[in-house]
């Protein structure tokens, strides 16, 4: 080899520990900000704040969350506040869900090992439960995608809906009657629930605002006590799924399939788009230990309802507008979930070791 080659390569080579040098200085010197709490929320309409809110836009604006960090794995860019809450707005659906929580759980920037996490959107409700505006804090997120589904125009007529779990060959009634074999991990999480009975508790007596359009559309529902009550903070289960699914007969698989999944306890209450995602990753992130899965919390508010009123069309009620364009739910997320947030970070050197319930 000449001495020219001898110099290049000599050259290439210092170059090379000149800039991973660099890189390791600059990782050492990048302070990693420890998290109180990460607010998850699921969809924005236009920007971020200014316009017509989604489910970030009101956490922005309503509190200081003046860093924005960039997050080109995600849908949206993260805001910190000085208190350690970060927002996160994950996008629709449960594939967006998973990758954008994926993404933040191996991000270097934040220690997450002692978060509180928030997962707080709008859902579809079920009438015999729950009003428009109000709020659920589930104990179990069942997911309501992994099935087999029979053509609706094909469902033998004993069967109540054409949905069975997979490896079964009718409609289960128990646990016992889903296959093993086809067993998956990402169907059903049970969250911590003294957790999920301490949050009910600091938000069982908050004022939730009720509005014209939303008291008209619940009157409708006249066969359904519970939907035409104002809004109220309650404790419910939710079922996730990435289709939009509607109708009576749906409802009846989803509160079957959260008994099913969830056992005896569960009961369903909200639908939503993203939650068996989100919980995926943050199971798996709980693995090598980036996630402490005790602190898991998930608040559904409801927009619309899951099936129509006795005297409506299912093709009318699924794509009616939500009254006031579903801000009293969106109002809600923010004005429950945030009674929590604060009681957390305003007590964290209670709540950074020990789980709130735990504190006497």
């Amino acid at each position: 080899m000449s001495y020219l080659k001898y110099a290049k390569k000599a050259l290439f080579v210092l170059l090379s520990l000149s800039v991973f040098g660099n890189q390791i200085a600059n990782a050492a010197s990048t302070e990693i900000i420890p998290i109180k709490t990460v607010v998850v929320t699921m969809f924005e309409d236009g920007e971020a704040m200014g316009d017509d809110p989604g489910e970030l836009q009101l956490w922005l604006e309503r509190g200081n969350f003046s860093t924005k960090l960039d997050f080109p794995l995600g849908m949206y860019d993260l805001y910190l506040n000085k208190d350690g809450v970060l927002v996160i707005c994950v996008g629709g659906g449960i594939p967006n869900a998973t990758a954008s929580i994926m993404a933040l759980g191996l991000d270097t920037r934040f220690d997450l090992s002692k978060s509180y996490w928030l997962i707080t959107g709008i859902a579809g409700g079920d009438p015999q439960d729950i009003s428009l505006a109000s709020a659920a804090w589930a104990k179990h997120i069942v997911d309501g995608d992994l099935i087999y589904q029979v053509d609706a125009r094909e469902i033998p007529a004993s069967w109540p809906y054409g949905i069975i779990p997979l490896g079964a060959k009718a409609p289960a009634e128990k646990p016992e009657d889903i296959s093993t074999g086809w067993s998956l991990d990402t169907v059903s999480f049970a969250l911590n629930s003294e957790l999920a009975d301490w949050a009910y508790a600091q938000t069982k007596d908050v004022k939730i605002d009720d509005s014209a359009a939303i008291k008209e559309f619940r009157a409708l529902y006249k066969t359904y006590p519970n939907a035409q009550k104002p809004p109220f903070v309650t404790m419910g289960d939710t079922l996730s799924a990435s289709k939009y699914w509607h109708g009576k007969h749906l409802n009846q698989w989803a509160n079957d399939w959260l008994k099913l999944y969830g056992g005896k306890s569960a009961n369903f209450m909200t639908s939503n788009m993203e939650d068996s995602g989100t919980l995926t990753s943050l199971m798996r992130l709980a693995r090598i230990d980036k996630v402490d899965p005790s602190r898991i919390m998930v608040l559904r508010t409801v927009s619309n309802y899951t099936m129509a009123p006795a005297d409506k069309e299912t093709s009318w009620s699924i794509t009616a507008p939500y009254p006031d364009g579903g801000f009293p739910a969106l109002n809600t997320a923010y004005v429950v979930g945030n009674k929590v947030v604060q009681e957390i970070v305003n007590n964290w050197d209670k709540y950074e070791n020990a789980l709130p319930y735990e504190v006497k």
